[in-house]
């Protein structure tokens, strides 16, 4: 058994279970067509939402890299992060691709991938932020744990 302070024991690499989740809507989109043509106010928020979910995520990732620690969901953080996004949300990168996929669904004008949505968020949460949090309150005890009660999870 791993050491939680070691490293967390995340289970699915969160890029590609977002990834999954838009290519099996585009799969099934291909087999199934279930599409939408956007309205011009649709594609504007979606764009939207990409800009601000990219740019969300980079300021998340520099403050990371700010404070010496990483990004990768299979190393052992080294610093505990309660500024910049992470004063907003304990998971600002994983709320910039939730905006990210949304707004690629609406892009593809299909909503097979929304369907799909519930199904990445039980597998983040519970495959990936779990073991993270798990690996943080071993590593840092009651800092992080006060930092979760000033903190939502999401938003």
């Amino acid at each position: 058994m791993t050491d939680l302070t070691q490293r967390p024991r995340t289970l699915a690499p969160p890029p590609l279970v977002y990834a999954a989740g838009l290519g099996a809507g585009w799969w099934l989109q291909q087999v199934l067509p279930l599409g939408f043509t956007p309205s011009l106010m649709a594609r504007q928020v979606a764009w939207g939402a990409l800009v601000f979910g990219l740019a969300f995520m980079l300021w998340a990732v520099w403050t990371i890299w700010r404070h010496h620690t990483t990004v990768n969901p299979y190393k052992a953080a080294s610093t505990l992060v309660t500024h910049g996004p992470f004063a907003y949300t304990r998971n600002p990168i994983y709320v910039a691709d939730m905006l990210v996929y949304f707004a690629i669904a609406v892009l593809m004008g299909t909503v097979w991938p929304v369907f799909f949505l519930p199904l990445v968020w039980v597998i983040m949460r519970y495959a990936v932020i779990a073991h993270e949090e798990a690996h943080l309150t071993a590593k840092f005890g009651d800092t992080y744990r006060d930092y979760c009660a000033r903190v939502r999870r999401w938003l």
